[in-house]
């Protein structure tokens, strides 16, 4: 008789291993997801609050008549552009004597090389308009947020 409950001994052991095991799996999975679900519930929520709102397009303010810039090796650049605004910047126009000073700045002396690819013309504006936004949007008011190209001749 000792023999045959040693045998059942052996048996429930396994069984009751196996449903523990069971268990903790599952409480494993239920415990990662709840923190998956209030990571993105609780986290990433605070991201997208903070998020400022993108601004509203305004007034756009054109230069009167295009620069001629001086490019390298005897090359020129006929360059006209207007300032995209923004709604807060209300809807009178923005004095434009120090973006024509930026734009001056960032073409004189460039290779033509450099402006004949559209690559080339996106990268040059993109720094251009970096300049004129540091220099426009002040006291924590974004004033302005693109600028065009109305004319853009390279000889």
């Amino acid at each position: 008789m000792a023999k045959d409950e040693k045998d059942a001994a052996a048996e429930a052991a396994p069984k009751k291993s196996k449903k523990m095991l069971f268990i903790i799996i599952a409480a494993v999975v239920l415990l990662g997801g709840g923190g998956a679900g209030a990571y993105f519930m609780f986290f990433k929520g605070d991201a997208a609050d903070a998020a400022e709102p993108a601004p509203v397009k305004g007034l756009v303010v054109a230069l009167e008549n295009p620069l001629t810039i001086n490019l390298a090796d005897g090359h020129y650049l006929k360059l006209g552009f207007a300032i995209q605004l923004t709604e807060e910047a209300g809807e009178t126009a923005i004095d434009t004597a120090e973006a024509i000073d930026l734009a001056i700045d960032q073409y004189t002396g460039m290779e033509i090389g450099e402006l004949e690819t559209e690559k080339g013309r996106t990268k040059v504006k993109e720094e251009l308009l970096e300049k004129i936004e540091k220099a426009y949007n002040v006291d924590k008011k974004h004033l302005v947020m693109g600028i065009y190209f109305t004319a853009f001749v390279t000889q």
